[in-house]
């Protein structure tokens, strides 16, 4: 697709940001960023240090511009046990080594906007994620107002599970953000119905715990097959079922995957390295 706002048909590619875009990096996060990044931060991105990176570049771009940076992401890997979202996991306390990647900044030039740029970079990072083994989501904030970068998660899958009331404070102002996850690797979240079901299989149940459990409304092995058929691709027999229950009660936590967002946690975060919007 044409960008009116370019005189030529782009040709978009991606790569590693690195040292020689340190200038035109810091340049583009003043652009978009309500907000000034230290050094420290620009210097860890482009030396790779605690953090990894993918720019984007558009070939044809003349005037010897064809390497420069016109979008870009950053991110950093964090452990899950010690990062914020540890009630949105599966969180098998007994593997202290399983992690998360945490978008930090996500940016396009205002001229290469709707050529589905920031997606591709967002991909590149869930491609990432998805190629470690032990890390079982990526998430991130996104500040309350900017409605582009809400659609484009929403559109990518992410599940918004929480909105953080005054989680930045910005030129003397305090902002809401969402706080957005994307599970990689079978990670999901605890209040996932195949994961209440696979929890109930896995670990022995008293007689109290049968009364309220699952084992009241199907026979356990109707629960085996369910979870099976669902790991097998046949989901949607599983949706059925639950969709069929979901007026009964339960004892497991009163939310949702997605669609619905949880209470509110004051968390609040001046705009530093670690917690960054998310521009694109």
């Amino acid at each position: 697709m044409l960008n009116l706002k370019l005189s030529h048909n782009p040709l978009i590619q991606y790569r590693p940001i690195r040292t020689s875009d340190l200038e035109v990096l810091e340049k583009i996060h003043g652009d978009l960023f309500p907000i000034r990044y230290e050094s420290e931060f620009f210097q860890n991105v482009v030396n790779g240090r605690d953090i990894v990176s993918w720019g984007a570049v558009d070939r044809n771009r003349p005037n010897e511009q064809s390497d420069e940076l016109i979008g870009f992401v950053t991110a950093r890997t964090v452990l899950a046990k010690d990062s914020d979202i540890e009630e949105f996991l599966r969180y098998d306390s007994s593997r202290s080594e399983q992690t998360l990647i945490y978008i930090l900044t996500l940016g396009v030039a205002d001229s290469y906007r709707n050529l589905g740029i920031a997606s591709s970079l967002i991909r590149e990072v869930i491609k990432y994620a998805s190629n470690i083994p032990i890390c079982r989501a990526v998430y991130l904030h996104v500040i309350s107002y900017n409605n582009p970068a809400i659609y484009l998660y929403k559109k990518m899958s992410f599940q918004c599970v929480r909105r953080l009331s005054a989680f930045y404070f910005i030129n003397g102002q305090h902002y809401d953000a969402y706080l957005f996850i994307y599970y990689v690797n079978g990670g999901r979240s605890p209040c996932s119905p195949f994961f209440q079901l696979e929890d109930l299989l896995e670990r022995p149940l008293s007689k109290s715990a049968v009364a309220n459990s699952w084992t009241t409304i199907f026979p356990r092995e109707l629960i085996k097959l369910i979870v099976t058929g669902a790991k097998s691709g046949f989901r949607m027999v599983a949706a059925k079922l639950w969709r069929k229950e979901d007026r009964k009660p339960s004892k497991w936590s009163k939310c949702k995957e997605s669609g619905s967002l949880l209470p509110t946690k004051h968390n609040k975060r001046m705009p530093t390295e670690g917690a960054l919007s998310q521009f694109v």
